[in-house]
Parts: C-alpha cells; structure tokens; sequence
C-alpha cells in the first residue's frame, strides 16, 4: 500500500521527502506495476511510455 510511514521524517526537500515515505514516482510506478498479474512484463512492452520528465521549477 502507498501511505505515510508512521515516524517522523526530517526537514528536507520535498523530493527527498516522498522518496524516503516511498511516496515518489518511481515507487508508485512499481507498486502499480508489482500488482499486476504475471503479465506485467507484457503491459510495460505494450507501454508507449519511453521517458518521464519532470517540469522545469
């Protein structure tokens, strides 16, 4: 599951931030990916998805 951890989490960016809960992109994705059914393989090849790009701030 994708939740807050029940501790105190230091000052810092918010990037590090999520990162460190777990609550990142990277993470979410292969949460996400990681309950699919065996197939998973199969729907990234399928994906038309090459890169992620964040925003410029």
């Amino acid at each position: 599951t994708l939740t807050l951890p029940d501790l105190y989490q230091d000052h810092d960016s918010p990037e590090k931030m999520y990162a460190e809960a777990g609550l990142d992109a990277a993470t979410i994705v292969k949460t996400a990916l990681d309950t699919l059914p065996a197939a998973s393989g199969q729907v990234e090849q399928a994906s038309n998805v090459v890169s992620v790009r964040r925003r410029p701030r």
